[in-house]
């Protein structure tokens, strides 16, 4: 969107608002929820925790779909923060673009390793 202030021409993505703000609100509960159950089972598992019990949390399909649901939620949540700071601090709009596709292809690359590791449990 193009924005005219006087003779100067700003160039900007705002404008997300209520969507934006909730989506950081719905992923960081998400993630709060998926912790408390995380430590939950640490706490009530017996016996030492080393890699089979920890492996053995993720185990079941409804962890690993909750799992997968706050990797996507983490993305998401982290893209909204990020694209926030560059539009914010970044001034350049070349240099924010870039910084934005950097972002993306960086966020996409580590929900995909994060896929991969989880689904290989």
């Amino acid at each position: 969107m193009t924005v005219n202030h006087g003779t100067q021409r700003v160039v900007t993505g705002a404008r997300y608002g209520l969507r934006d703000w909730l989506a950081q609100r719905v992923s960081a509960a998400l993630m709060a929820l998926w912790t408390l159950i995380v430590v939950l089972q640490v706490i009530f598992t017996s016996g030492p925790i080393g890699y089979e019990a920890w492996a053995g949390i993720f185990v079941p399909h409804w962890m690993k779909g909750l799992t997968l649901a706050v990797f996507i939620a983490l993305a998401w949540h982290a893209w909204v923060g990020m694209r926030d700071v560059w539009m914010d601090y970044v001034k350049i709009t070349g240099v924010r673009l870039a910084l934005h596709v950097f972002t993306i292809v960086w966020l996409v690359a580590c929900l995909g390793w994060a896929i991969e590791v989880l689904w290989r449990l």
